[in-house]
């Protein structure tokens, strides 16, 4: 697999010949501006829920380039009315099939409404499946015993965690979520993109390895192989 960071939160995975783009966004990310939006590829966008900072780029990207978009019920129906012409609305709980292999939304804590004030359900992460394996995405979370559920059931290659602290979970609680998830291996994201965020990345690469964990923080537009 290979992963490409596009900041804050934004990132893709390319598996089996798809490129899975994940909460896109990127034109309004000053840390973002030497991405031409226009050549971020995408089969699927997956978002985990409304806010801004993880909508922003959706229906432009999804226009161009054709993807399906999948999302919780609400963010799908928002962004299918905002221009989203392939869109998969799905709920907690619930996976389903797809070109890539097989997706899952599981719980988050977090909030969800959309840039326009509009109701957005309950926000998600993602367990995804694919023949080269299987990864989480948390999206925008606190930790959550629920974590432990995922354990139970997939083996992951790699989790994709918020570690910026302030409105998810920092790197003390990430480390605890791998573990509870039952990987060693994590890949930060949220962080840096607004002052309350902003990663001490020395004491944040410290904690991990304190805690025997593998953190990943591709630069903006690097790709890694997972």
């Amino acid at each position: 697999m290979k992963l490409t960071y596009y900041g804050h939160a934004c990132f893709s995975v390319t598996t089996g010949g798809k490129t899975l783009l994940f909460d896109p966004f990127i034109t309004p990310n000053p840390l973002a501006k030497a991405i031409n939006i226009d050549t971020v590829g995408a089969d699927f966008i997956l978002v985990s829920h409304g806010h801004g900072d993880h909508v922003a780029d959706v229906v432009a990207i999804a226009q161009r380039t054709g993807a399906t978009v999948i999302a919780p019920f609400e963010v799908g129906e928002w962004l299918e009315k905002k221009g989203a012409k392939k869109v998969q609305a799905m709920n907690h709980g619930g996976a389903a099939k797809t070109a890539f292999g097989r997706v899952k939304l599981t719980a988050a804590i977090h909030s969800s409404s959309m840039p326009d004030g509009s109701y957005g359900g309950n926000p998600a992460g993602f367990v995804v499946e694919t023949a080269e394996g299987s990864f989480y995405y948390s999206g925008d979370t606190a930790l959550t015993l629920d974590m432990k559920l995922i354990a139970a059931t997939t083996e992951l290659r790699f989790a994709v965690l918020p570690i910026g602290d302030f409105f998810t979970m920092g790197i003390d609680d990430a480390c605890r979520a791998a573990e509870f998830v039952g990987t060693d291996k994590i890949v930060g994201v949220h962080y840096d993109t607004f002052p309350p965020i902003k990663l001490d990345r020395a004491a944040a690469v410290a904690a991990a390895q304190g805690a025997g964990i593998q953190l990943l923080l591709p630069k903006i537009g690097e790709s890694i192989d997972l």
